[in-house]
């Protein structure tokens, strides 16, 4: 992180900042669209809306504020990043990748209205330089008066009580734009930025979250999730065991007997996640995941985007699962209008698409052995293949939100398999969760 400025608190201050991005980016329109005319052309409104200097604009502008700007950029990103314009790809970009900080008197008041003044008397050092930061808060390195190291998660101040006004407004801005591809419908992720920005400002909830991952996974040796230390705790501070592992990535060039093993264990979490508990961590930021070189431990960091799955979600993914190892389309499809892909006002043609989409994401499932995920590139051809459902077929219904953060969880998987060159037989690792009489014949990966 490389700028440290005030995060703005008011609703007013917070609507002033897009109130002066949107006359910053009409005044680059003005005048990119006159050196166009002196130029003898006639561009596009979006064409000059969408200029260099305008995408820095918006990218910088929305990284100030945080909150819903960010939560918006990632959802974004996450459905429908293959079919934006690229300025406003790179903008989304732009914003994963920038981030302000608070400077130390904002951090300070966080903390006194948190967890009272005397919080300083539970520190031995407390680190006021971010270590990292994301859409609603930042995590600084502190250690406690008994030598224990901790991570604590701050909330950048007024983002709660803000989001309402500005999804609407991030909304509203996004729509007057014509930013955004026709035919795409932004109320559904307006929706969900509103509900996820909701559950992830309340870190009383991520404690929650944190606390039952912990307790899934004690007994596994290859995993570590860091401890709650609830009297630091409240719904805008968190307060967890400090982990000391390397980025997931630190292993990609190690012996690929360590790289499939991080592989598989990261794989088999996934299944257990989705089939055993219905409680899926769906943020596949690589950096959500650390190693521990000593003992090939994984780390397992940030929970807040964790959902859950009922019974019946879980029943209708398995039975989806079977249907694609068994490579049968009529079981395909039977599921997938069962878990959501599927209606009765889809236009013809756009089963087939969905049909496509789903044989592509279980490719591996219906290989004979290994799958060599170095040399695939699943998650680009599944983001190729929403963009074809998206454009050419001129269709822009999404599936239910959890499906999407699905997406979401296995494209992120696939791309850290792919970065590990991870070969491993998936037909073996879902054997828990298959119907022995719905499996595929041997070879059969169409």
């Amino acid at each position: 992180m490389t700028k440290e400025r005030r995060i703005p608190s008011s609703r007013l201050g917070r609507f002033s900042q897009l109130g002066r991005l949107a006359g910053g980016m009409v005044g680059g329109m003005v005048t990119e669209g006159a050196r166009q005319l002196a130029r003898g052309n006639r561009p596009a409104i979006g064409d000059m809306l969408l200029t260099p200097a305008n995408a820095r604009r918006l990218a910088d502008r929305l990284s100030e504020m945080r909150g819903a700007a960010m939560k918006m950029g990632q959802l974004l990103s996450m459905d429908s990043g293959q079919i934006l314009p690229p300025q406003l790809s790179e903008i989304l970009t732009r914003l994963r990748e920038n981030a302000h900080r608070m400077p130390l008197g904002q951090v300070a008041q966080v903390l006194d209205d948190s967890l009272g003044k005397q919080w300083k008397e539970a520190f031995k050092r407390f680190d006021f330089k971010p270590v990292a930061a994301a859409s609603i808060g930042q995590v600084h390195r502190a250690t406690l008066r008994d030598g224990r190291e901790v991570a604590i998660k701050l909330q950048y101040p007024g983002i709660e009580r803000s989001i309402d006004s500005d999804i609407r407004n991030v909304g509203m801005l996004l729509k007057l734009s014509g930013m955004l591809p026709d035919g795409i419908d932004l109320d559904p992720l307006l929706d969900e930025a509103r509900h996820q920005l909701h559950h992830e400002a309340d870190y009383e909830h991520e404690a929650e979250l944190l606390r039952r991952f912990h307790a899934h996974l004690e007994q596994d040796q290859r995993f570590t999730v860091p401890g709650v230390i609830g009297e630091l705790s409240s719904r805008r501070v968190l307060t967890m065991d400090y982990l000391h592992g390397k980025s997931i990535e630190t292993i990609e060039n190690l012996e690929s007997a360590k790289r499939n093993d991080a592989a598989r264990h990261l794989t088999e979490l996934a299944f257990r996640e989705v089939f055993d508990w219905g409680l899926v961590q769906t943020d596949p930021n690589f950096a959500n995941y650390l190693y521990e070189h000593e003992t090939g431990r994984i780390q397992l960091l940030d929970f807040g985007a964790a959902r859950e799955h009922d019974e019946q979600q879980r029943i209708d993914m398995r039975m989806l699962l079977n249907a694609c190892a068994a490579n049968n389309d009529e079981l395909i499809l039977d599921a997938a209008a069962r878990v959501g892909y599927l209606d009765n006002d889809d236009p013809p043609g756009y089963a087939r698409s969905v049909l496509l989409l789903l044989r592509t994401a279980t490719q591996p499932l219906r290989t004979a052995g290994p799958f060599h995920f170095g040399n695939s590139d699943l998650a680009r051809e599944m983001g190729e293949q929403v963009k074809q459902m998206r454009l050419e077929s001129r269709y822009s219904r999404m599936p239910p939100m959890h499906i999407l953060f699905l997406h979401r969880k296995l494209g992120g998987l696939y791309m850290l398999l792919s970065r590990l060159r991870a070969s491993l037989d998936i037909a073996e690792l879902a054997r828990p969760y298959l119907d022995s009489t719905e499996r595929a014949e041997p070879g059969n990966a169409a």
